[in-house]
């Protein structure tokens, strides 16, 4: 478990520290007071990534030039100082000089927010992201692949738009680059969402009384292209029309389903919220399979939007021995036992514990 929690210069905090509870430790207040941030600090200590901004720069405090986040996960210290371009790492007071090593020692999250319904009603990115961040922590080599194949297909685009008449031999060397890295991706993808399918399924039937059947299936642009690179060769007229790059697996998504129909078209507001918390609950199961130790659950004012029924039955498949940070602007719908664990009011950057 987390069991401590300190940051320094991030976000709206100049300085915070808390203790948290085995199993649950909510943080209660208005909008805007920096619940979620400290929420996000523990996702970044344990991953070295925000699922709410990509740039560094935005976690430190304003006129600050780092911030500092420090924690103890199951005995170990965790720390990790950042600035705008710059990071460090260490366990233990042991400095880490790549970021696998770090990630060996810390553990997996699964975070849930509202922003969960863009499964369902977004493009095919808020899908693949959904992919990225789990499949990172299931496979060693995932995230250095994507990061790989990013940097080559962002240059593959630029020569692309570059000059009038495209020089094809530099994006066909881009295009080698990118082979190999869509190799894994591709393979790594298809083995998340067919360990995903049946948690989905199962958490789903809890969710909706068992009347509804939800399936998630891994989709690619062009499946019957074994290699990327012979691929791109076929489509030079379309990307010479297009200025970028026609395939791979920046363009991959899932098809999500229920009872046969699609879901992000034909599925109400409710049952799409069921199948977007079914496939955040299923990263959970599947994450704690695979590395054999429960996630951390961060969820960001989730059951507050829910009706008494979804609530429920959330609660109930969460699953067991998870430790859980929640978030909430009240706890009119918690009941006592249920809010067993710790609680802090979050207000102005400030922190006051209430319970626990």
């Amino acid at each position: 478990m987390l069991s401590e929690l300190a940051l320094r210069d991030f976000r709206c905090f100049a300085e915070a520290r808390l203790e948290l509870h085995a199993d649950t430790t909510v943080l209660i207040g208005r909008n805007a007071q920096g619940k979620t941030s400290l929420m996000e600090a523990a996702c970044v200590l344990l991953r070295l990534q925000s699922p709410r901004t990509s740039s560094r720069a935005e976690l430190v405090r304003f006129g600050a030039a780092t911030c500092l986040i420090e924690g103890v996960w199951h005995g170990k210290k965790l720390r990790h100082t950042q600035s705008a371009s710059a990071r460090r790492m260490a366990v233990d007071g042991a400095t880490c000089g790549k970021a696998a090593d770090y990630l060996a020692a810390s553990g997996v999250v699964v975070w849930m927010d509202h922003r969960d319904m863009n499964l369902l009603r977004g493009g095919a990115e808020h899908r693949r992201r959904f992919l990225d961040f789990a499949a990172s922590q299931m496979f060693p080599d995932y995230l250095h692949a994507l990061r790989g194949y990013e940097r080559a297909l962002r240059g593959r685009n630029y020569v692309l738009k570059r000059d009038a008449v495209i020089a094809w031999k530099q994006a066909d060397a881009f295009a080698h680059v990118m082979d190999g890295f869509a190799q894994v991706l591709w393979q790594r993808r298809a083995e998340l969402c067919a360990a995903l399918q049946p948690e989905v399924m199962i958490a789903h039937a809890k969710l909706s009384d068992g009347v509804e059947n939800a399936r998630i299936d891994f989709t690619r642009t062009g499946d019957g292209a074994l290699h990327l690179f012979e691929a791109l060769l076929a489509m030079r007229d379309e990307e010479a029309r297009t200025r970028s790059t026609a395939f791979g697996p920046h363009r991959d998504d899932i098809a999500l389903r229920l009872n046969d129909l699609d879901a992000t078209t034909f599925a109400s507001e409710g049952q799409q919220r069921s199948l977007a918390l079914s496939m955040k609950l299923a990263q959970a199961q599947v994450l704690e399979k695979a590395r054999d130790a429960a996630p951390l659950l961060l969820i960001d004012d989730v059951f507050g939007e829910l009706d008494a029924h979804r609530r429920r039955a959330l609660l109930a498949c969460l699953p067991p021995g998870t430790q859980k940070i929640i978030t909430t602007t009240n706890l009119d719908w918690a009941d006592a036992e249920q809010m067993s664990g710790m609680v802090y009011r979050v207000e102005h950057g400030a922190l006051v514990r209430e319970q626990g």
